[in-house]
């Protein structure tokens, strides 16, 4: 479990699923998946990022550290990061949240239906964004990057020169494009152009812990990455493209 600050005001909490929260789900512990607390520590409020496997546990985190949820941000649609079935399991997720707390859940508008038809949730649920937009927490201010090609609507946070990536990027290798709705052109479109206004010294939280090590700053993950080997899209399309 992390704690990072990159200053006083931001809670920033990054929760290992199987280890952290959902201790005793086996899928938990096989999927690895990141969920994210953010918000303002002087306000009390926050927001949590893919609270699938256990939400009631995730309240409760917050809780101890003294916060109050005040929405969910949903990175994209796959039920290991929002809910829903999967591989024959039923997943906890964005629906199970609401039965506890009542928050809007933001997603990026080529999301909203993929998200309504895993989760259950309708419309009245969501909040929809477009890239650039922002979700205040407190006096903390998230920007929404809309980075699509793993899926439609993957949408990347960046705060306080924090990125939390979803499945978009990991320290190691990149989202599949191979699933519903991939795209590997506009993932390597969204690495390498919507992404590139993120600065090397922000650190990168993937969405799941396929590394050594649960972060990393962007300097190291575009030096060491080897999705950032090809110089143009064409070498891209020929590693990467299906």
């Amino acid at each position: 479990m992390s704690d990072v600050q990159p200053e006083d005001r931001l809670y920033f909490r990054q929760l290992l699923a199987g280890r952290d929260v959902a201790a005793d789900d086996p899928l938990a512990r096989q999927m690895v998946n990141f969920i994210y607390l953010i918000g303002d520590r002087q306000t009390g409020e926050a927001v949590v990022v893919d609270p699938a496997y256990d939400p009631a546990g995730i309240v409760a985190v917050a809780e101890a550290d003294g916060m109050k949820l005040t929405g969910a941000l949903a990175t994209h649609y796959h039920p290991d990061h929002v809910g829903g079935e999967m591989m024959g399991y039923e997943l906890k997720g964005v629906a199970e949240l609401l039965e506890h707390v009542s928050v809007p859940i933001h997603v990026q508008k080529p999301e909203a239906d993929l998200v309504t038809k895993v989760t259950g949730l309708v419309d009245a649920d969501l909040v929809t964004h477009d890239s650039g937009d922002t979700v205040q927490v407190g006096e903390i201010e998230i920007e929404l990057i809309h980075t699509p090609g793993h899926t439609p609507g993957s949408q990347c946070f960046l705060v306080e020169n924090c990125l939390v990536a979803g499945d978009t990027l990991f320290l190691d290798g990149c989202g599949r494009t191979d699933l519903p709705g991939g795209d590997p052109r506009e993932l390597y479109l969204s690495l390498t152009q919507r992404l590139a206004k993120v600065p090397d010294e922000a650190v990168l939280f993937p969405g799941h812990l396929y590394s050594p090590e649960p972060s990393q700053s962007m300097g190291e993950t575009r030096g060491r990455n080897v999705v950032f080997r090809p110089q143009t899209e064409e070498q891209w399309m020929m590693m990467f493209g299906r």
